[in-house]
């Protein structure tokens, strides 16, 4: 029987298998392990005092290690009757996850901040998908400033990066920004 490419393509899926299996192992020896104490370092080195590791593994080979800044009051109160009861609303302030997947890679995403009970939080974002072994100090660090950069631009929101960046003429007449006069 001429199978052509066919047992290419199951020796291709053999290996995928194998490489899940070692993925997993080396969630648990190498990168696990890896993720907590770098995490750990950093947030002791950085003075972040609601900051903490969070190890999700409750579901074995779907664990997450998460770089998680808690909550906080947003400083915005909801005046809920005429008698002057006011509800705090609750802000959680953005986290960065390492969540191995099905296949034991690792997806690596951002939460933004966000007040609950005023808007929709964003979903999270996904930075990338890695392999254990492409895990490191380095790639950490990165994804740490990554979040940061995210979080702080969350934080200090306006619309000075939104402006569209247009060229002619302004049917309106009205210069929104002092600079274009």
């Amino acid at each position: 029987m001429d199978t052509g490419t066919l047992i290419s393509k199951v020796n291709k899926y053999k290996h995928i298998l194998e490489n899940t299996l070692k993925y997993r192992e080396s969630w648990h020896k190498n990168v696990k392990p890896l993720l907590t104490a770098s995490l750990d370092e950093i947030l002791k080195q950085s003075g972040l005092a609601k900051g903490e590791i969070i190890v999700r593994d409750n579901i074995a080979n779907l664990e997450a290690v998460v770089f998680d800044l808690g909550r906080s009051s947003s400083g915005i109160s909801e005046n809920l009757d005429d008698s002057g009861v006011m509800r705090t609303m609750i802000k959680s302030n953005g986290s960065l996850i390492y969540q191995q997947l099905f296949n034991g890679k690792i997806m690596v995403m951002t939460v933004s901040p966000h007040i609950e009970g005023y808007g929709q939080p964003k979903p999270p974002t996904t930075l990338e998908i890695l392999r254990p072994e492409e895990i490191n100090q380095k790639i950490i660090i990165k994804h740490l400033e990554t979040f940061f950069d995210e979080i702080t631009e969350w934080e200090d929101y306006d619309d000075d990066e939104q402006r569209p960046n247009t060229i002619g003429f302004n049917p309106t007449g009205v210069i929104s920004h002092p600079e274009e006069a």
